[in-house]
C-alpha cells in the first residue's frame, strides 16, 4: 500500500447540540447488567455475527439492542465486539446482514471494501482504543466495483476520476484469477477480499485482533467464512 495514496473518503465533522427540556421526560429503563456489556473473545464475536446472519437469512431477525434503554446506556460509552470492513453496496448493510443493534459493531464501508489510510486508521481506533477482538472483511457476490475493474481490464478504457483508486486496488486480484475456470467476477471478489484480510493481518497495528474474511450471498442472505 503506497504511502501517498489519496484518501478515498472525506470525514465530516458532526457537532452534537443538546438542550435541556422544559419538562423532564421519564428516564429510559437501563438494560439488565447481563446485557449491558458482554466481554467477547474473537471466537464468541464471530459466533454472534454468524448466529445473527442465520436469523437474517431465515427471515427471523430479532433487531436486538434497539430500545430507548439501550440508547441511554450507550450515551456514556460504547463497547463494540467487532469491526466489519465491507462494501458500500446497498444490499449488504452489516447491521442488517448480521441482525445487530446499537453499539454492537463498528462498520467501515468503501466500494469493494478497498483499503486506504482512513480505513486503516478507523480499524486501528476500534482495535487499539476500544479493544475490539475481531475484524471481519466482508465481500459479496455481484460487486459493482469488481465489475467495473473487469470491464476496464477487458476494454482498456480509462477509468474516470476517483474510481481509478478502486480499480487500481482490485485489479491485482482480477489479474491473478483471470485464467481460472468459472466466474471471473466471483474469483476476483474472493481473492480481493482475502487479500484485504491478509493486508490487515500483516499490519502490526492490528496484532491484538483476529482478522477473518467472509462472503455474503445476495440470493440466500447467508455469510460464509473464506479460507
Amino acid at each position: 500500500m503506497t504511502s501517498n495514496r489519496r484518501a478515498f473518503l472525506t470525514a465530516a465533522a458532526v457537532t452534537a447540540l443538546t438542550a435541556a427540556p422544559a419538562t423532564a421526560a421519564p428516564r429510559p429503563r437501563p438494560l439488565p447488567p447481563s446485557t449491558a456489556h458482554t466481554k467477547h473473545t474473537a471466537h464468541t464475536a464471530l459466533d454472534e455475527l454468524l448466529a445473527g446472519n442465520r436469523r437474517h437469512a431465515a427471515g427471523h431477525p430479532r433487531h436486538p439492542h434497539d430500545s430507548p434503554g439501550r440508547r441511554h446506556l450507550l450515551a456514556a460509552a460504547q463497547h463494540p465486539f467487532a469491526v466489519i470492513v465491507g462494501c458500500i453496496d446497498s444490499r449488504v448493510p452489516p447491521e442488517l446482514v448480521f441482525d445487530l443493534g446499537l453499539g454492537d459493531v463498528l462498520c467501515i464501508r468503501t466500494a469493494g471494501q478497498v483499503l486506504d489510510e482512513a480505513v486503516l486508521g478507523s480499524i486501528q481506533y476500534g482495535v487499539q482504543e476500544l479493544g475490539v477482538p475481531l475484524v471481519l472483511v466482508l465481500g459479496h457476490e455481484r460487486c459493482g466495483a469488481v465489475a467495473a475493474t473487469l470491464d476496464h481490464l477487458r476494454t482498456g478504457a480509462p477509468v474516470p476520476g476517483h474510481l481509478e483508486l478502486l480499480v487500481d486496488e482490485i485489479a491485482p486480484a482480477a489479474r491473478r484469477t483471470r485464467a481460472l475456470p468459472g466466474d471471473w467476477a466471483e474469483h476476483t471478489m474472493r481473492a480481493h477480499t482475502v487479500w484485504v484480510r491478509d493486508a490487515i493481518r500483516a499490519d502490526p497495528a492490528f496484532a491484538s485482533a483476529h482478522v477473518v474474511a467472509a462472503r455474503s450471498d445476495l440470493d440466500t442472505g447467508l455469510v460464509s467464512p473464506l479460507p
